[in-house]
Order: structure tokens, then sequence, then C-alpha cells
């Protein structure tokens, strides 16, 4: 096996570019956004969105026949890592969640009606959209328990249910909508999705609910996260997508890519933070020195960059196995990156506020905003224990019970076994001694 860490001069190029332009161009946007309204935001991204688009690098997750850039995981994963560093940065690429899965979801299930009305419209920044599955009455870490419903009405269906934490619904064009169509079927085979405009009849934007990321209410924002009645709303045939039953499937596809892009921002929102623990640690004085030279603090430091090394390289090796041998084989791997680079991004954040103090914890540093961002990790696309649960049932999978029920490695069978296999050469042994 050959193994390559290095990446193309021209797209470490383009890696460098965009580093400069987050840094320069979104991170600003961080210290006022609040004071704007989504029209007034929109109008500053247009300018940004024309030069990603100048420079080749829009909706790069899509295939060149969509109008992407066909980059593969491991590109994608290098250039989300940059792009993490501020909750703004995706949407002036083009690869903003959920838009960005949506997009995928069209692309592979989407007819050629659909494409043509919702996917290219996405794609060119004209239409916002939605993904509507998790709801407030059934566990979001077991899907097969929904209880939205489609059913039958001629050719068409009638659509009934509550959602929430539908991102981005306030201020989305349409919703991709995961609804129970057959409740008799296998567990994974019972819901379907479908394309529902967002002022079709029957459809209630409730509110965006406040969280802990954004305790403030609002309402119509980028980031917001809505809840909504579907009630009796009528759908004609063209609004199923993908095959009845076929909800879960199109939805795997999705959520595997999307975890990797989720691990690899929270990777440079790890970095960002590191940046800020590493400078204070050169001038804060205290007990006699910087802190620089007291040795918890040189842990943070350590144990944050091996945390982070770790994190990158499991990432990257998962989006790697995407590449070269398909969603199915890096289930394993996508699972292990997804719970352990939500805790190093727990961690690193949590020790950047530490040493920051006071100063931490207040508005003055985005450090508490980060913190609030970090907890949502572990239950964002799966909680923690789900995906734990996976790796170990897939790791189990590969061992069985032992003969008897005697350790594999049990010293004194193993003894035994010994001295019949080198009986010879122990005799021999023996009697010379």
């Amino acid at each position: 096996m050959a193994w390559d860490f290095s990446t193309e001069p021209e797209f470490q190029e383009q890696l460098d570019w965009m580093r400069a332009f987050v840094r320069e161009e979104i991170w600003p946007l961080e210290t006022v956004v609040s004071q704007l309204d989504q029209p007034a935001l929109d109008r500053i991204y247009a300018p940004l969105q024309e030069e990603v688009k100048r420079r080749g690098l829009w909706a790069a997750h899509l295939p060149p026949e969509l109008g992407g850039q066909g980059f593969g995981q491991v590109k994608l994963g290098l250039m989300h890592e940059i792009l993490g560093s501020s909750p703004f940065a995706p949407n002036a690429f083009g690869n903003q969640a959920p838009d960005s899965g949506n997009s995928e979801i069209l692309a592979l299930a989407g007819t050629d009606e659909q494409k043509e009305r919702w996917l290219h419209p996405l794609l060119a920044g004209d239409l916002k959209s939605a993904f509507s599955m998790t709801e407030p009455e059934s566990a979001g870490s077991d899907p097969t328990e929904l209880r939205t419903r489609a059913e039958r009405d001629g050719d068409g269906w009638v659509l009934n249910g509550h959602k929430w934490f539908s991102s981005n619904a306030s201020i989305a064009d349409f919703l991709i909508v995961m609804a129970v169509t057959d409740p008799d079927a296998r567990p994974h085979q019972r819901a379907s999705m479908f394309i529902v405009p967002v002022d079709t009849p029957g459809v209630t934007i409730v509110r965006d609910v406040p969280t802990m990321e954004h305790p403030a209410e609002s309402y119509g924002k980028l980031g917001n996260h809505a809840e909504i009645l579907y009630e009796d709303v009528h759908l004609g045939p063209e609004a199923l997508l993908g095959e009845a039953g076929a909800g879960f499937l199109i939805a795997q596809h999705r959520l595997g890519p999307g975890r990797i892009h989720h691990c690899m921002r929270w990777l440079g929102v790890s970095r960002r933070a590191f940046d800020m623990l590493c400078e204070r640690a050169t001038y804060r004085y205290a007990q006699g020195a910087v802190l620089a030279e007291k040795q918890t603090v040189q842990n943070w430091i350590a144990d944050s960059a091996a945390q982070m090394q770790a994190a990158r390289l499991m990432t990257l090796h998962a989006a790697w196995v995407m590449d070269t041998q398909g969603p199915s084989a890096a289930r394993t791997d996508i699972s292990l990156i997804k719970f352990y680079g939500a805790a190093v991004l727990h961690d690193v954040v949590d020790r950047a506020l530490q040493i920051h103090g006071a100063l931490g914890y207040s508005t003055d540093m985005p450090l508490e905003a980060m913190y609030r961002y970090a907890r949502a990790a572990r239950f964002y696309d799966g909680p923690d224990e789900v995906h734990r649960q996976s790796v170990a049932r897939q790791i189990l999978r590969g061992y069985e019970p032992p003969a008897e029920e005697v350790p594999t490695e049990h010293v004194p069978t193993r003894r035994e076994a010994a001295r019949r296999k080198f009986a010879d050469l122990l005799e021999a042994v023996t009697a010379n001694d």
C-alpha cells in the first residue's frame, strides 16, 4: 500500500487562498451579523460568492456536470477544515448545510424535472432549502420511529406530521421531508422523501427554536432551526424523491459525506481555539511567570495538538476510504470520527476558554460561542452513543467465543500446547542439563 500525505501544488494554492479569504472577508462578519437581517446578509455574501465562483470553488462537492468540481472527499475535507473556522464561511462557497446535502440527494435521486426545478436553482444560489427529518415526539437517535406520515391520495400524497430542528427552514424555498409511507414494511423501508415547497398550503413554520448555540429568539436567519407543522399537505406525484420506501437508503448517502464535512469543520474551530490558547499562554502573567511556563498549560497545548492531529488523520483516512471504496466501506471509520472528533472539539475549546478565564467566558471573545457550538456536536447527525454502538458492533463481528470459553491468551493452556509443540527440543535440553 502506498501512502501519500502530499497535496497537489495547484490545490494547495487554492487552499492558501481560501484560508486568507475566510480570515479577511468572513471572520469580520461574525462581529456584526447580529445587526443584520437576512436580506442584508445576502447582499454582503453576493460579491463574495461571485469571487468564489470565479476561482472555480463554488459547490465543489458536486460533479462537474452539475456545476461542481468533483473534488472527492479528501479534497473536500481539506477545504472544510478551512471553512469550519467560521460558521459563515460555507455559505460563501455554496456548500453550506443543509443545501449541500440536499443538492447531493437531488443529484442522486432526483428526476430530470426535479433537478431542473430545484437542483439547478439551488446550486446557482437562487433558492435555499431545508432537510426536515427530526421530530419532537420521536427519538432522533432512532429514525425508524418517525411519526410523520405521507398517505396515498390518488396518484399523489397527503402529508401530516410535526418536525423541528429543520435547519434554515424559515428562509427556505423548499423542504426535503422524511415521512413514513409504509408503516408495515421492514423498519428501514418504511420512509420516503418528498420535495415540499415551503408555501404549500398546510405547511406552517411555527417558529425558529432558540438553542444553547443561539439562545436569543429570532426568525428567518441563516443557521436557525425551525419547528414545522404539516397539516393535510397535498402533494402531487412529482413530490416523491426517489423510490417509495427508499428514504433511509438515500439519507445514508447524504449523511456519510456530511459527517466527514462536520468533522473537518470541527477541526477548523479547534485550530482557531488552539491558536487563542497558545497566544494567551505567551503573555498572561500569573503566579510568578507567564502561563507558557506552567506545566499544566504545557500539557493542555501538547494534548490539544496530539488530539487534533489524531482526529485530522482519522477523518482524512475516512474520506480516503470513501473516495476509493465507497460509503459502505467507510461506515465504521465515519462513526469513529464522529464521536472522537466531537470530543476533541470540546476538549480544545474548553482548554482555550479556561486559560482566558473571565475574558473567555465573556462575549468579548468568540470562545463562549464556540463552547456552546461544541456541545451540539455530540448529538448532531446521530448521538455519540449510537456511533460508539455502531463501531463496537462492527468490530465484534470479527470475533467469536473461544473453544470451551477458555481465553485464547490463557497462559496455562498455551504453555501446555507449547510443551507439546516443542516436546523433542525440551527433552533434548533437559537431557543436556
